[in-house]
């Protein structure tokens, strides 16, 4: 039997109509301001309670299709057409071996969640990109919302922050709201972490704007969208005034300001992580989670590797390792990992066995996914894939589960059902079940 959460408080005054009998308090004692505030309140209180062990995700991507091979479930013992370039190293988990340019996270592992069972049957990239963002395999009838923003229209914003950020920009069109309203969309920085000079668009002022010009224009853009509403009622209408409320909550906080604020981390912290495209997108990832974002996602290096996977991985592999090993051990020194579910995903594997042009070609058969904190086991390999890394060969898991688990983790029933355009309800996610051998054991 599928159920319906209750809704927000706030929207039970949604109609305009209904809004305006809120002046009557006034006669009962409770000023407008007062009774804002008290369903303010009511809001964050409906939001906090629907939370779950995570507060907080930092989704790491590695788009076009990372190697498990050479990363995170070598095959040192294969013949060397399935075994590749590079040898295998050990871990700080008995008789588990990484990649050999995996040195850093592989002195991690105890903290990790290892998925060597990852399977789905889409081999275009656009289809498994779908899959990892959604939970979903794509349809041509529905327009599915990503993960993060069915956690932005679920949980809320926190903090003045947006619920959903991308570092440093949308990586693709499956990262996007889907069937929801835009206004649960991602906020994208515009600008990449790792620039000199880094400042996140629109997020200031313009020059010769103060604070009670700015103040001007917010009246007078509110008394415009009105009169627009009188004449049209879309949801373009109410995205983009969501959008402002947002946008102006940004520029007039000074904690959210701040949240984005690169530079006050210290330089020793930031060349832990590695001054570099992935590292400052995993530190400013932090920063953000920190601050009260829920959900980053963010992409680094390039994976599609047909040709001379040796110089791929040779270009790729050792800064990626760098940062996620600084980012997990991080959270860790700041008491965060328990509540920060950081996962690292791609598309699909490799080939087992290397082409003709020194590469690997696309794999959904089977890959590896990574998870660290928002209460998943530490040092556990779940599944594995077969000798030649070529099928699972124990305890396959698919996109659904995964989804289900990260929604069980956040506080989210993915059984919940969500109203499509024509008042269609769908799942948030169907079919998945909640993976509990990964789930670590409440005290």
């Amino acid at each position: 039997m599928k159920h319906r959460c209750p809704g927000n408080p706030l929207e039970h005054y949604s109609s305009r109509r209904e809004f305006l009998y809120v002046g009557l308090l006034g006669g009962l004692g409770l000023s407008l301001p007062g009774f804002l505030k008290n369903q303010a309140l009511a809001a964050q209180k409906f939001y906090e309670s629907k939370e779950g062990i995570a507060k907080g995700v930092i989704h790491i991507f590695l788009p076009g299709g990372l190697s498990h091979q050479e990363s995170f479930d070598p095959k040192p013992l294969a013949p060397a057409e399935y075994r590749g370039p590079f040898g295998a190293i050990d871990t700080k988990l008995k008789g588990v071996q990484f990649g050999q340019f995996m040195k850093h996270t592989s002195q991690i592992a105890d903290k990790l969640t290892i998925i060597r069972s990852m399977t789905h049957g889409e081999a275009a990239h656009e289809r498994g990109t779908h899959n990892m963002f959604t939970g979903y395999r794509p349809s041509p009838a529905v327009e599915y919302p990503s993960i993060g923003s069915v956690i932005s229209h679920e949980l809320g914003p926190r903090n003045n922050l947006p619920p959903y950020v991308c570092v440093p920009s949308v990586p693709n069109e499956f990262a996007n709201s889907g069937y929801l309203s835009s206004a649960f969309g991602p906020f994208a920085l515009g600008a990449d972490p790792a620039q000199k000079g880094f400042k996140v668009r629109d997020l200031h002022l313009p020059n010769g704007v103060s604070d009670e010009r700015f103040a001007r224009r917010r009246s007078l853009l509110a008394s415009v969208d009105e009169h627009f509403r009188s004449m049209e009622k879309s949801d373009a209408l109410d995205s983009m005034d969501a959008f402002y409320q947002h946008a102006y909550k940004l520029i007039s906080s000074q904690q959210a300001r701040e949240a984005f604020n690169l530079e006050a981390e210290p330089e020793a912290l930031r060349n832990e992580y590695g001054k570099n495209e992935a590292g400052q997108r995993m530190i400013l990832a932090r920063r953000l989670v920190e601050a009260g974002v829920r959900f980053v996602s963010l992409t680094t290096g390039s994976w599609d590797h047909h040709d001379n996977i040796k110089a791929g991985i040779e270009g790729n592999l050792p800064r990626t390792d760098q940062a996620i090993a600084a980012l997990i051990r991080d959270l860790d020194r700041r008491g965060m990992l328990d509540s920060t579910l950081v996962m690292i995903t791609t598309e699909f594997g490799r080939t087992p066995k290397i082409n003709p042009t020194g590469g690997r070609d696309h794999w959904p058969r089977v890959f590896s996914t990574v998870i660290a904190g928002g209460g998943f086991k530490q040092g556990y390999v779940h599944g594995s894939s077969d000798a030649l890394g070529g099928e699972p060969e124990n305890d396959p898991v698919s996109v659904s589960d995964l989804a289900t688990t990260i929604y069980h983790q956040i506080g989210i029933n993915a059984d919940k059902e969500l109203m499509a355009p024509g008042d269609r309800p769908i799942e948030i996610c169907d079919g998945g079940t909640v993976l509990d051998s990964l789930l670590a054991k409440k005290a």
